[in-house]
């Protein structure tokens, strides 16, 4: 792959508009984690990878994930997925089948050398592009893996960081707003910190930073509330799955929430221009869409999630993937790709029939992980179960 060629459309090149039935047909790895040289071929909707700790199941759902903006479901750095022992690079490629076309996409990861820099790289049908951005205009990929098991008890940076997942698989440009903002942020208080006399570089960046804090805010807040409302409009207190109230809580989320955006901006500046000596003393910027709190309720029992029993939460955060699947087909036109993480072990026999029910409903692919393949006995028929160890494939 090269780098310097330029951007070709993948909507030129699919030709038409996606209809939304889409299907991973074929996934190889090279030298991609434990996966030195695997070449897997799928026939069905469901995708059920058994195997024991270790064998390299959660590494194929990671190869998918990675085409989708941002670093994939581990958020790993992209010189530590390749093969240990290996060339030091790795490369992943599938085809995608979707109303009887065919399309290859692939991505993959080079080391310095004695003149490039290290880089990941990208081709849709054999022509580069720039970024894993032009992945979306093919597909759409959604997970749920066990580091999120905590996410109702946790710090509110990590369901901060959950909500941007939300916002990147509807929003594929959301990601690079959010990074500008991050880099933003650092320069200020950067500036705090060294030049805080500096009025003149102090009213630029808090310019930019009050333009991207409300462009992440605006987007955060129109993703949450048509979530909220899409399950409201669907919600059934009969269902394995409880439903999920939805809200944001932060300063600038208040602000989006009352004002048009421009004279949002202009509030958020005035209120950074004012917190200077606060922050300073801080040694942060302590206002701003970097303190937002993602607030998800119990629907059926009215009460906070972090409350919730734990097996609650478990079912309570389904739920809401769920649901964030069936808005991204609403928003998007495509039904994403379903990555569930050692999701159907902890379930009981009802809540496991409930989630084969729920998932049969939604038109994408769903890829599964799991130890005991009797935890896909109901799928027989339906499902490419496939065995891995040690990062090769001896059944399906």
């Amino acid at each position: 792959m090269t780098r310097s060629d330029p951007l070709i459309s993948p909507a030129t090149l699919q030709g038409n508009e996606p209809s939304g039935q889409l299907r991973l047909t074929r996934l190889i790895c090279r030298d991609f984690r434990n996966h030195a040289d695997l070449d897997l071929s799928l026939t069905r909707r469901f995708v059920a990878l058994v195997g024991e700790n270790g064998a390299g199941k959660t590494n194929l759902l990671e190869a998918v994930s990675l085409f989708s903006p941002g670093r994939g479901l581990r958020r790993a750095d992209f010189a530590g997925m390749a093969r240990s022992g290996g060339p030091g690079s790795f490369a992943v490629s599938m085809t995608l089948a979707s109303d009887g076309d065919e399309h290859r996409i692939g991505t993959g990861y080079e080391p310095a050398g004695f003149i490039a820099r290290a880089a990941r790289l990208c081709r849709i049908d054999g022509a580069s592009v720039p970024s894993p951005i032009a992945f979306s205009e093919f597909m759409r990929v959604v997970w749920l893996t066990p580091d999120l098991d905590g996410l109702f008890r946790g710090p509110a940076g990590e369901r901060r960081r959950f909500l941007d997942r939300l916002v990147l698989a509807v929003d594929a440009a959301h990601g690079a707003r959010v990074g500008a903002l991050e880099r933003a942020l650092r320069s200020r208080n950067r500036l705090l910190d060294e030049r805080p006399d500096d009025g003149r570089w102090l009213d630029a960046i808090e310019r930019e930073l009050a333009e991207l804090g409300v462009a992440v805010a605006l987007a955060r807040r129109e993703t949450a509330e048509r979530l909220d409302r899409l399950i409201a409009e669907g919600r059934d207190d009969a269902q394995p799955f409880p439903w999920a109230g939805v809200r944001l809580e932060g300063d600038l989320d208040d602000l989006v929430a009352v004002w048009p955006a421009i004279e949002a901006e202009d509030r958020y500046r005035q209120a950074l221009r004012q917190g200077r000596a606060r922050d300073r003393a801080a040694g942060r910027t302590l206002n701003g869409p970097q303190t937002t709190d993602l607030v998800v309720r119990h629907g059926p029992k009215d009460v906070p999630a972090a409350t919730a029993s734990t097996g609650e939460q478990k079912a309570l955060l389904i739920g809401l993937v769920l649901a964030h699947a069936r808005l991204v087909r609403a928003m998007c036109g495509i039904a994403p790709v379903i990555l569930l993480d050692e999701v159907a072990a902890h379930l009981d026999p009802r809540r496991r029939a409930g989630l084969f029910e729920a998932l049969e409903a939604l038109p994408g692919q769903v890829w599964m992980t799991g130890a005991d393949p009797a935890l896909f006995a109901e799928l027989e028929g339906r499902a490419d179960v496939i065995r891995v160890a040690e990062g090769q494939i001896v059944g399906g």
